[in-house]
């Protein structure tokens, strides 16, 4: 049975205190496709004190980097990873930490390849941005950390990692969270054009394949980053501080490396790394995902993105995709609560 929800999230200015009312408007089954309406009237804070994760990043060496990360909870509960995207960083999830972690989860939220303190062990190191590379990373840190399995969650280039670790080591994943949905790409596809106003949303992937826009976004990084937050998720209004928290994870001295090898090798312009050819070729074939799923749509979402309708079937376990009203593209940091219970409610899906 897939089951969609909706919810909505309110602001309201001024000392107001925190409030949860849950009110069901609508609920509508037609044949074996049951859709409910929720409306959820939720205080995630816009304004006030702005949270952050400072004086809590740990390091590890995993794989080819050593990786700052988060982890915050019991240390024998459940485990959730959160990856973050572009040009993201692990504040994304500030406010969805302590909320799983009130819940008895072990949650951990790594700085992606290219952000904030983590870095490579080699200079000599290929400064490599396809998709495979970012999945291998995961593995490696769960490996280092000693996790076996883990429930993994994303948006942005973190979705399109967690479905990739989802697919290629079902084995280490109890369940998956993905905002957007199936987003595992391959070359091939990548070099196929699309309609006019569909290629025009991707104007910085193009903007990156030049010389230019490398230099452009070296030298404009912040400014390039907040312009991106603001066509994304055009009703997210985020403030300076919160904003700035997260810039500065961009000065890795890796990270505009990283950022436009990413997007050259999606368009086939840059190559990747050799021992990752195999597992391309597995993620050419875009394999179904088998773990518990659920995946998440902002109605406000101003960044390219498939419709649900697109991608559900590759989801062949329990499945359900819930849309967050008056959210954008990066939902754990614009309705922290309702992405905290998507996690929570995927993890009981598990068998």
């Amino acid at each position: 049975m897939k089951k969609e929800i909706r919810y909505d999230r309110r602001s309201f200015l001024g000392s107001a205190a925190k409030t949860i009312a849950l009110s069901p408007l609508a609920a509508i089954a037609t044949g074996n496709n049951h859709s409910e309406l929720i409306n959820f009237a939720t205080m995630d804070e816009l304004e006030g004190p702005v949270n952050s994760f400072a004086g809590k990043i740990k390091q590890i060496d995993a794989g080819e980097l050593n990786i700052g990360y988060i982890d915050e909870g019991p240390a024998d509960g459940p485990v959730v990873i959160l990856l973050h995207g572009w040009p993201y960083d692990i504040n994304s999830y500030v406010d969805v930490v302590p909320l799983l972690v009130k819940r008895g989860y072990r949650t951990i939220v790594p700085y992606l390849r290219g952000y904030g303190t983590t870095r490579f062990l080699s200079d000599n190191a290929f400064r490599n941005g396809q998709q495979s590379a970012f999945a291998f990373d995961t593995i490696a840190l769960m490996d280092a950390l000693k996790i076996a399995k883990a429930i993994v969650a994303g948006f942005d280039w973190g979705a399109r990692t967690a479905n990739i670790v989802a697919a290629l080591w079902p084995d280490r994943v109890t369940a998956l969270v993905s905002v957007s949905g199936y987003l595992i790409g391959n070359q091939e596809a990548g070099k196929k054009p699309l309609p006019p106003a569909a290629e025009l949303q991707w104007w910085y992937q193009f903007y990156f394949a030049t010389e230019r826009g490398r230099e452009g976004y070296d030298k404009n990084r912040a400014a390039f980053a907040k312009l991106i937050w603001q066509l994304a998720s055009p009703t997210w209004k985020f403030n300076d501080a919160t904003f700035n928290i997260t810039a500065a994870s961009l000065d890795n001295p890796d990270h505009v490396a990283i950022v436009i090898h990413n997007y050259r090798w999606r368009l086939g312009l840059a190559e990747g790394d050799n021992k990752y050819n195999e597992f391309e070729k597995r993620l050419a074939t875009a394999p179904v995902i088998a773990v518990p799923t659920i995946t998440i749509e902002g109605d406000a979402n101003g960044a390219p993105h498939p419709d649900a309708s697109a991608y559900a079937a590759k989801y062949t376990g329990r499945y359900a995709h819930k849309v967050f009203r008056h959210t954008g593209h990066n939902p754990p940091q614009e309705s922290p609560r309702s992405f905290a219970d998507a996690v929570i409610e995927v993890a009981g899906y598990i068998s």
